[in-house]
């Protein structure tokens, strides 16, 4: 955050008019929220006036603080244009664009916004793009809207930190990732856990189930929860007032909580780059910290691809023997088995699968009618 909000800093000075001069846009509120925290302890010896509008609130507050003046505005791309299309906001001497977790904003499907963005800011500006990961759909957005831009790479992308140590289980269903849950969060060594869960329906029943047993303090976030709700789960999680968070991504991308022991990643992202942001929530200020991953068969492939991502084998572990291993429910071995077959036909189109194997149909000199289905041939 410092690398972009600095020079911004450094430019604009000291407060001026009353029209935003620096825009700064990132795909999620909360990030939104520490981005306006951190740009406000780095300028408390100025006058400038920082503001974070983001939704999930009404806007008539808003409104009233970029009415009184504004130099900065951090800003989900939707909600500055809401603002903006109400005649609120003006742009005449915007100077300078920020896009932080330009990959994830894309991944979100907020590209139509930020190109409603682009077209009404001054031409003549700074612009800023930041990416832990660059793929090429970002190159291709970077192409769209910088012109001659000079990149700086601070490490190779998908590039995990020494200070993680890594690790995966092969863990066969829902139920017994559940209890392998409950069996590492009763050791010392758990004091504050992020757990990432790839639906919001798996965090909210993990979190029941962890709340029943008494394993917290826990709470759940995902992005069905209100605004409020969620400002005061994060705040509660970086105070070290809950030993364990639940979340859906919404809470990998530029989360800055200190003393994270240990990430759980309930279920294998299917977009490779989410595991880097999410195991990142550990071991940050050169602190040691311990991601855990669980892989039911179909989930096996995507670690692959992950290791492949990183360029790092991550070491498998066997199951304790104090985990007990549920049976799969028939619905969940289908779900698996659909997974697999999908994943065998990404990799051979020829590949028909289990699900869809089709009956060899009769050759053209065949006498075969579908009408005399079921009857029974005269010889």
């Amino acid at each position: 955050t410092a690398a972009f909000v600095l020079p911004i800093l450094m430019r604009i000075k000291y407060a001026q008019g009353n029209d935003v001069r620096a825009l700064i846009l990132a795909p999620t509120k909360e990030l939104v929220l520490q981005i306006e925290e951190v740009a406000k302890q780095l300028a408390s010896y100025t006058d400038l006036r920082i503001l974070a509008i983001y939704g999930g609130i009404g806007p008539k507050t808003q409104i009233e603080k970029i009415g009184a003046g504004v130099d900065i505005i951090v800003s989900t791309p939707g909600r500055f244009m809401d603002i903006y299309l109400r005649g609120s906001i003006h742009t005449k001497h915007l100077k300078t664009l920020v896009l932080d977790e330009a990959d994830k904003m894309m991944d979100m499907g907020f590209m139509p916004q930020i190109r409603k963005v682009l077209e009404v800011i001054p031409i003549k500006r700074q612009n800023l793009l930041f990416s832990a990961t660059m793929p090429e759909r970002v190159l291709v957005l970077s192409e769209e809207f910088l012109e001659y831009p000079e990149r700086i790479e601070i490490a190779p992308q998908a590039t995990i930190i020494k200070t993680i140590d890594q690790v995966f289980y092969k863990v066969p269903n829902i139920k017994t990732k559940i209890n392998f849950v409950e069996y590492l969060l009763q050791t010392e060594k758990f004091t504050r856990v992020l757990i990432f869960t790839k639906t919001k329906q798996t965090a909210d029943n993990l979190f029941k189930y962890l709340d029943r047993k008494n394993l917290g303090p826990a709470r759940v976030l995902h992005s069905n929860k209100g605004q409020n709700t969620r400002i005061n789960t994060m705040q509660l999680f970086k105070k070290g007032e809950l030993k364990v968070l639940v979340a859906t991504d919404v809470a990998s991308r530029g989360i800055d909580v200190s003393d994270v022991s240990h990430v759980i990643n309930f279920d294998v992202p299917t977009l490779y780059e989410d595991y880097v942001h999410r195991i990142g929530r550990t071991g940050r200020a050169e602190k040691s910290g311990v991601a855990i991953t669980f892989a039911n068969e179909a989930e096996l492939f995507h670690i692959a691809n992950i290791e492949k991502l990183i360029r790092k084998s991550i070491p498998q572990k066997k199951l304790p023997k104090h985990i007990k291993i549920e049976a799969s429910t028939f619905d969940e071995q289908q779900d698996i088995a659909r997974s697999i077959d999908h994943q065998k036909r990404k990799d051979n189109p020829t590949f028909k699968g289990a699900f869809h194997e089709k009956k060899a149909r009769p050759s053209k000199g065949s006498k075969w009618n579908p009408k005399n289905k079921g009857k029974k041939r005269r010889r």
